[in-house]
């Protein structure tokens, strides 16, 4: 079951979700790469979006609260997700069609670090000394992806190559602020209520895209869209209710997993060979991942041990 109070802690099955939701959205993105560049960001986030509602609806009638899911005390809330997560999203598009499939997970495992930085700073979640060493290691990672190429410039890589760097960057940055959004929202709202409101107004914007320039896809690229948003919206209801079941600093690192899907992906589907940079940032990266992994685990043994001490 997706749904829980905003006070329910259960950081197993909060991780458990955000493996589902990684493969989901692995899938999804595999989909929209092989829709091509061709289709414009604004286009594929409407597809992404629009489809993503039929999961979301079929959750909600097996809930009983299809009627009740648009009641809300945060309009204003699931607005500011709306804008963020559009901007998050057509940047991603954007960047997904124009890079390496490897090498676009490993700079979108910025997002997850970010949010670790960002759930202290706002939300005022206690990250450790440990926690916060294995973020900057995590982000020093990245930049070796990164740095070479944009040091390199144009001349040596293609202006599109560079164009779709810059954009999933910048996109990680407001990922990172939408899941700040979600951990807020999940305080007070049902996770599909959540999700329903960030479809129909990530729909909505995304349509006002349509006069800037978008195609009549082809069959087989409007297959690769639909599924696309099929599986977003599967992959945006089990991440939502994720970051209820555990903290945002817990959950985010599990992101790492995502790589070996990539690379394995990116070679047998669009024979793309990984470069020695992205191997090395992204082995950094993943080792920052399970030292966080492994810290939570010691903390939680200490935890446990406390309240068996506090019992006798």
């Amino acid at each position: 079951m997706l749904q829980g109070s905003a006070e329910t802690e259960s950081p197993i099955f909060g991780v458990s979700l955000k493996l589902l939701s990684i493969l989901s959205f692995v899938a999804m993105q595999t989909a929209i790469k092989a829709a091509g560049e061709t289709v414009p960001a604004g286009e594929v986030v409407f597809f992404r979006c629009f489809f993503a509602l039929v999961p979301v609806a079929i959750y909600l009638a097996w809930l009983g609260d299809l009627r009740t899911a648009f009641s809300t005390d945060d309009l204003k809330g699931h607005a500011i997700r709306g804008l963020i997560g559009v901007s998050a999203m057509g940047l991603g598009f954007f960047s997904i069609t124009r890079l390496p499939y490897p090498e676009w997970i490993t700079i979108n495992y910025a997002t997850p670090l970010i949010t670790v930085i960002f759930a202290a700073l706002f939300l005022g979640e206690r990250v450790r000394a440990y926690r916060w060493t294995a973020v900057v290691i995590g982000l020093c990672g990245v930049a070796v992806v990164t740095v070479p190429s944009l040091t390199v410039g144009a001349e040596a890589l293609s202006g599109s190559h560079v164009a779709g760097i810059i954009a999933c960057l910048v996109g990680s940055v407001f990922a990172a602020v939408a899941m700040i959004q979600v951990r807020r929202l999940a305080q007070t709202e049902k996770t599909a209520t959540i999700v329903l409101y960030f479809m129909l107004a990530a729909t909505i914007i995304s349509a006002f895209s349509a006069p800037f320039g978008w195609i009549v896809p082809s069959f087989e690229q409007a297959v690769f869209l639909v599924l696309a948003g099929i599986l977003g919206g599967v992959g945006q209801l089990l991440l939502t209710a994720a970051y209820r079941y555990a903290d945002t600093s817990t959950v985010a690192p599990f992101e790492y997993s995502s790589l070996i899907l990539a690379i394995a992906i990116g070679a047998l589907v669009f024979g793309e060979a990984i470069n020695v940079s992205t191997l090395v940032g992204g082995a950094i990266v993943i080792a920052a991942g399970i030292f966080i992994i492994w810290r939570e685990s010691r903390l939680g043994l200490e935890r446990r041990r406390a309240r068996r001490v506090r019992t006798y």
